[in-house]
């Protein structure tokens, strides 16, 4: 409830509290207190209505859990632990220019709220941030980082490599390694889970998908590497930060990204397209996927003097 509405109705309830308490014949003394209860009940019905908090459920099953009766104080307390920090991480590293080490930016608005306990198998349920507090202004980056964490668990269970890199490209590898550290613990606890969130819900169907989707995640199966090459601009398309490049020593075409903090891509077609550069470039690759060369800053073009000779 935003500070406004919580104000008013705490009103309301200490005025109604102080007419309960004077009888009834006080027909002055009441009179006074009655007037300022109708017009608060007025001002209540005048502020906007509230939308509804988001909410999400994530529930386990395995070794920790008693069917719908409990589960192991324990594993139920480091589960919502690393989950919550997942989900901290994701939001941040949508919106916050999340760096590879280094403090979670704003990580203390980034919190989930847990609110009760999930039925079916055994969990918790969870609301994101509330959109009118100041805790978490941006509540679509919350339902985003909410969305995301669901996406990561059904495409590295069913998806492809490159599937995989997709999202990884949008949320950062550090936010992508919370999650695989919330996996790992399952893993290790012989433990599963499944996670519901708007319309969209994802469960594990057992402990042997969720390894095999804890695996795909780890640190040793998403590389990344700088490569420098020569070659030329093609073409930059500055309101989608996409570029190709033309190599110079190989036969072969770059097709790839610009980071959203580099700066402004139509420079690079002012100043570069079809003009010999030396280009640096962060390249990601998932498993077996295709590579995924990103251009982190226009710092990393410079002029290719070689090529005139």
């Amino acid at each position: 409830m935003n500070d406004q509405r919580l104000s008013v109705v705490s009103e309301i309830h200490e005025l109604e509290e102080l007419l309960g308490a004077i009888p009834e014949e006080n027909v002055i003394e009441r009179m006074s207190l009655e007037a300022r209860l109708q017009a608060s009940r007025e001002l209540l019905d005048g502020l906007p209505q509230e939308s509804e908090v988001p909410k999400a459920r994530l529930t386990f099953r395995g070794r920790p859990v008693l069917g719908q009766h409990g589960i192991t104080a324990d594993f139920g307390a480091r589960a919502v632990g690393a989950f919550s920090d997942a989900f901290a991480t994701i939001a941040a590293g949508l919106t916050e220019g999340l760096q590879a080490m280094g403090p979670i930016p704003n990580r203390d608005r980034n919190q989930l709220l847990l609110t009760g306990t999930a039925v079916g198998s055994f969990g918790f349920e969870f609301s994101l941030p509330m959109c009118q507090e100041t805790l978490f202004p941006d509540c679509e980056n919350a339902r985003e980082a909410m969305l995301k964490i669901e996406e990561l668990f059904r495409l590295s269970a069913e998806g492809s490599d490159d599937d995989i890199a997709e999202v990884i490209a949008e949320i950062h590898p550090r936010a992508v390694k919370k999650v695989f550290e919330f996996l790992d613990l399952l893993v290790q606890q012989q433990a599963w889970c499944g996670l519901e969130f708007g319309s969209r819900s994802f469960r594990y169907e057992n402990c042997e998908q969720l390894r095999k989707s804890s695996f795909r995640l780890r640190d040793e199966n998403i590389q990344e590497r700088e490569e420098s090459c020569r070659g030329e601009f093609q073409g930059v398309l500055p309101a989608g930060r996409t570029f190709e490049f033309l190599l110079r020593d190989q036969e072969g075409l770059i097709r790839g990204k610009i980071d959203e903090t580099a700066g402004d891509p139509d420079i690079l077609n002012r100043r570069w397209l079809h003009t010999p550069v030396i280009l640096t470039l962060k390249v990601m690759q998932v498993g077996q996927g295709q590579p995924r060369s990103t251009l982190m800053s226009l710092d990393d073009v410079t002029a290719d003097d070689s090529a005139a000779l």
